[in-house]
Parts: C-alpha cells; sequence; structure tokens
C-alpha cells in the first residue's frame, strides 16, 4: 500500500513538474515573439545586441526596451495577478464561476480609478501611480464587501453571481458618467484604459505591481496548507485549527489587491480570474493549492501573453482591447465548466 501511494506522488509530481516546465517555456515563447513581431519585425538575432551592454540598433531598441518588453512582461505578471485573485475569489465562494470580472470586485476598482484619474487631473495635474492603485484597492474591496453582505441573504450562487454582474454594470455607467468630464486630450487614454489595454505600461509602474504581486504570491503560497483545508468546508478548517474569519478577511484582501494592482495599471480584463484557474486544476490533474497555485501564476501569464500579442497583431496597425481577445478565447471554457458543473446536479 505505502509502495502504490509513494508511485502515485511520485507520478504526481512528475505531472507538476513537467506541466511547469511547459508554460515557462510558453512563457519564454511568447516573450520572444511579443518583441520580435509587430509593425515593425524585429530579427531574433538583434535580441542579444538589444538586451546586452553594447546594445542593437538604436531604432529596435526604443522599440524593444521602451514598448514591447514591458508590454510583454506586464501581460505575464499581471495575468499571473489575476489568475491568483481569481482562484482565491473561487476558494472563498466554493464556486468556480466565482472571479474577480463577474464578482464586480475588477469594475468597483475600474470606477474608484477612473474618478481619481479624471478629478485628479483636474485638480493637480497629475496623480501619483500609488495614489491610483490605492484608490482601485478601495474600490475592489467597497464592492467584494457589498457582495459578501449580500451573500449572507442569499445562498443561491446564481442569484450572487447576478448581483455581481450587477454590480459591475452599475459601476460600468457611473465610470462613462465621469468619463463626460474628462478634457478631450485625456478622454482617448482613459476609454482605451477603461476597455483593458497593455499598450501604456512603463518600467516603473510595473516595478510597483511586481513587487505587490510577488508578496500577495508569496502570502498565498503560506495559506496553502488553510486552503487546502477549507477546501473541505468552513468546520473542517477550524476543526484543523485555521482562524476561518481571518483566514476568509486575507482571501478577500489579497484577492481584491491582485485585482486592483491589475486594474489600476491596464483596466479591467475579463474571464481570465475564472478560465485559468479552471485549466490549471485540468492542466495539472490535481486541486492541491501548493500545485495550483504557482500553476494558476504561470497559465495566467501564458494566457495574457498570448492574447495580447494576438490582440496587438491579428488587425495590426488597429489593436484589439485585450479583453476582446480574452473573451473570445476564456468564455468558452467558461461555458464548459458551467455545463459540466451543471451535468454534476442531474
Amino acid at each position: 500500500m505505502g509502495n502504490t501511494t509513494g508511485g502515485r506522488n511520485a507520478r504526481n509530481k512528475g505531472r507538476y513538474w513537467a506541466a511547469f516546465l511547459i508554460l515557462a517555456l510558453l512563457v519564454l515563447v511568447f516573450l520572444i515573439l511579443s518583441i520580435c513581431i509587430g509593425t515593425v519585425n524585429i530579427p531574433l538575432s538583434e535580441i542579444p545586441r538589444i538586451l546586452g551592454k553594447n546594445g542593437g540598433d538604436d531604432t529596435y531598441t526604443d522599440i524593444v526596451m521602451g514598448i514591447r518588453f514591458p508590454r510583454a512582461a506586464a501581460a505575464g505578471i499581471l495575468g499571473g495577478g489575476l489568475a491568483l485573485s481569481g482562484y482565491l475569489l473561487q476558494t472563498f465562494f466554493h464556486n468556480p464561476i466565482a472571479g474577480p470580472f463577474v464578482l464586480g470586485v475588477s469594475s468597483g476598482a475600474k470606477l474608484a480609478v477612473g474618478a481619481v484619474m479624471i478629478f485628479g487631473m483636474k485638480l493637480w495635474g497629475h496623480v501619483p501611480f500609488g495614489a491610483v492603485m490605492t484608490a482601485a484597492f478601495v474600490g475592489a474591496m467597497l464592492c467584494a464587501s457589498f457582495v459578501m453582505i449580500v451573500s449572507r441573504k442569499i445562498h443561491s450562487m446564481a442569484m450572487l453571481l447576478v448581483v455581481g454582474m450587477m454590480i459591475g454594470n452599475v459601476c460600468s455607467a457611473a465610470t462613462d458618467f465621469f468619463v463626460t468630464f474628462a478634457k478631450e486630450s485625456d478622454i482617448a487614454n482613459l476609454t482605451s484604459w477603461s476597455m483593458g489595454s497593455f499598450s501604456a505600461v512603463s518600467w516603473g509602474n510595473l516595478r510597483i505591481c511586481l513587487a505587490v504581486i510577488a508578496v500577495c504570491l508569496l502570502l498565498c503560497l503560506l495559506l496553502a496548507k488553510p486552503i487546502g483545508a477549507y477546501q473541505f468546508g468552513e468546520h473542517y478548517a477550524a476543526s484543523m485549527g485555521v482562524n476561518v474569519r481571518r483566514f476568509r478577511a486575507a482571501l478577500i484582501g489579497l484577492s481584491c489587491l491582485l485585482a486592483a494592482c491589475v486594474t489600476a495599471l491596464v483596466g479591467p480584463i475579463s474571464f481570465v480570474g475564472i478560465a485559468v484557474p479552471y485549466m490549471t486544476k485540468k492542466l495539472l490533474g490535481t486541486a492541491k493549492p501548493m500545485a495550483v497555485l504557482p500553476g494558476c501564476f504561470l497559465l495566467g501569464g501564458v494566457f495574457c501573453m498570448a492574447c495580447d500579442w494576438i490582440a496587438r497583431t491579428a488587425f495590426s496597425p488597429t489593436e484589439l482591447a485585450i479583453s476582446t481577445v480574452t473573451a473570445f478565447f476564456g468564455a468558452p471554457v467558461v461555458i464548459v465548466m458551467a455545463l459540466k458543473r451543471g451535468g454534476g446536479h442531474r
């Protein structure tokens, strides 16, 4: 019996590491594609020179280091953070269809950021990114808190999702209302941001987001065992010594911080937080948090990097909104997930 269990564990670990290796290679592949392919194609042979001390062609260097590299890096880092946010919300609500976009968390962050950017620009002419991220976190927490209050009165997850979508619609309408008060010179950027876009990412803002997401990922890994216990129910988690109230607060706080970080920099992005955790569990063949958490981060990065590359190059020089592409690939995954979940209750 012990040998059988040990052999199964060894096979599972082998599968996990193989999946992580494949995902890491895909990150590298899409990073190279994102850097090299676009309106101006850059030879692969130029990349080592550009990244080296001597530098390459000045035009190529400006394109890669000023535009494409930070954009691709942002898609990988923020995509991973958004997938983690979705996984934490799904754990909190015990439902795989929960996510920051569906439950209105991203829309709350979008509303707060839109208000701060519009009125801050009017009053001071410039809004620090730290203030934008703080506003996004406050907006996300307010919407998440409202959903949590409603969840105590509504025990149907389907109705809770409807409430979340209504919150999202209200917040989006309010954001559009605020946009009417923006200066004409800012409307184009605000409209692009509100639809989701990695085009305006800078190294400075990306470093702040990287630091926040790295800390959140570390905290998530430290919470892996409590998450595993919580998956069996609150009573089981409590019997294993988990302080359920603090644990639930940590889940919501981390999820909102991750969603706020993404929304503040690139705007709301749909379906990543729902589809990626589901695909990760299928890829790894397990729901164990210690495997799913890093898997979610890597697959979320691959998913967003691929979608951003398609958004940028499919109809070049016209660029698609990132949510258009993530919805195109993510929505079918959610439909399949919903059908399988519905089939399981028959």
